[in-house]
């Protein structure tokens, strides 16, 4: 089996090592190359064009979107694309909305579990968005008030028109779900991980994952970002 060819551009050296060592721990994916600073990733990934390069966006020299920017209007006609996967802990409007302008194909925040990050790079490359739950109120909201033609959101669908949005997903009513999963659901919506759910609710870790997984089936998600889009979809949160 071919592996994930991954070019990892960070400037902080710890979050970069940190990083390549937790991906590694799958033998899907081999790191090819890395970078400290946007200049130098950008001429990395001219040289190397991974499958998927893993770009900060506040990087030294030239940031992470005009990086993405660059490389996509250089490598657009190819056949075989390099995906790009914004991971960064900037989650403001602007930064989201001007990363996929720029072309970035998903967007991962660095607080991310592991295993998100590994689905996020795995989804990536086969094509696909993976947008973190913390900025997908962001990225349905920009889909609904000025629909664009290249922002797909995590049920693998691209989105070219509202009406479009409203069919992806049947209704799904709040009375569905129970009080204590709504809140759950929120603060899945908000981007919260089970640990900082559990402190808040003051309940275990593992009474989250319960009520966690019985929100995905009762709202046929796949998982946390596509029930948080759903869940905004459906105003069963605001």
């Amino acid at each position: 089996m071919s592996k994930i060819r991954v070019v990892l551009i960070e400037d902080h050296d710890l979050t970069r090592l940190g990083i390549k060592a937790a991906l590694l721990q799958k033998q899907e994916i081999e790191i090819i190359g890395e970078s400290a600073n946007g200049t130098q990733g950008l001429n990395i990934l001219k040289t190397l064009r991974p499958d998927v390069a893993i770009v900060d966006i506040g990087l030294p020299g030239k940031d992470g979107i005009e990086l993405t920017k660059e490389f996509k209007s250089i490598c657009d006609n190819e056949p075989l694309k390099t995906k790009v996967l914004i991971l960064t802990l900037e989650n403001s409007r602007d930064s989201v909305l001007a990363a996929f302008a720029a072309g970035a194909d998903s967007y991962c925040m660095k607080d991310a579990h592991y295993n998100n990050l590994w689905e996020a790079v795995r989804v990536t490359h086969n094509g696909n968005s993976w947008i973190d739950p913390a900025i997908a109120r962001i990225v349905l909201q920009q889909v609904r008030n000025n629909p664009p033609a290249n922002i797909r959101l995590p049920n693998h669908q691209t989105i070219s028109n509202h009406s479009e949005l409203e069919e992806e997903q049947p209704v799904v009513e709040a009375s569905a779900l129970t009080a204590r999963e709504l809140e759950v659901l929120k603060l899945i919506a908000d981007g919260r991980s089970n640990l900082v759910i559990s402190q808040k609710l003051f309940i275990t870790t593992g009474t989250v994952k319960t009520h966690v997984r019985n929100i995905l089936n009762k709202l046929g998600a796949d998982d946390r970002t596509q029930a948080a889009v759903i869940a905004l979809r459906n105003g069963l949160v605001s």
